[in-house]
């Protein structure tokens, strides 16, 4: 009798899929509409498998919801030209990505899960505040003000990203939302 073949197991390949398939299912229906059976079957897995990786349907949420912001490009340049440049990488980022973002997935969800909230709190404060705070600090700014300025600006680009994205361009084109984030933004850093 003739041994089954078997095909190598991948568990980092699986678990991609799986991840690949829940941030499109996120971004589609939201979070209280998907479901694991569907993101198991979009990704040619058993739903047993998304709970093995992930732990169930927030644990998920919570891995495909994982992004970076690219500061870099932000903080390279001089005081002056901070707002220009944030407002720029702000609108290119919602300009120019495929599908919901999924910081916005992460936002929607924040209203009724109080993983994603938390999830959403401790990204902004790690990818966003504290590297703005640490480049006002970079200009010579005292703590407090480099705080309270990072938290306003902060703020700002919360509140304008929400409106913009889930409104769908209720402010304008999107120069005109660039030049308006870009001198709103800069004023939160210099206003006296």
């Amino acid at each position: 009798m003739k041994a089954a073949t078997t095909r190598p197991r991948d568990a980092e390949r699986t678990r991609e899929r799986i991840l690949a398939s829940a941030r499109r299912e996120f971004a589609r229906v939201g979070f209280g509409r998907a479901t694991v059976r569907g993101i198991a079957a979009s990704a040619g897995v058993s739903p047993n498998l998304v709970t093995r990786y992930f732990g169930g349907k927030d644990g998920l949420f919570v891995a495909a919801a994982e992004v970076r912001l690219r500061l870099d490009d932000v903080f390279d340049g001089d005081r002056a030209s901070l707002g220009r440049r944030l407002a720029e990488s702000m609108v290119a980022r919602w300009t120019t990505m495929e599908g919901d973002d999924p910081l916005l997935v992460l936002l929607r969800a924040s209203g009724e899960r109080e993983e994603a909230a938390r999830t959403l709190s401790e990204f902004l404060d790690a990818e966003s505040l504290e590297p703005f705070r640490q480049q006002l600090l970079s200009y010579g700014m005292t703590e407090d003000d480099a705080t309270a300025r990072a938290k306003a600006v902060d703020a700002f680009a919360l509140g304008i990203s929400a409106r913009y994205r889930v409104l769908r361009n209720a402010l304008g084109d999107a120069d005109a939302v660039t030049d308006w984030i870009a001198v709103t933004a800069q004023r939160l850093v210099d206003a006296p």
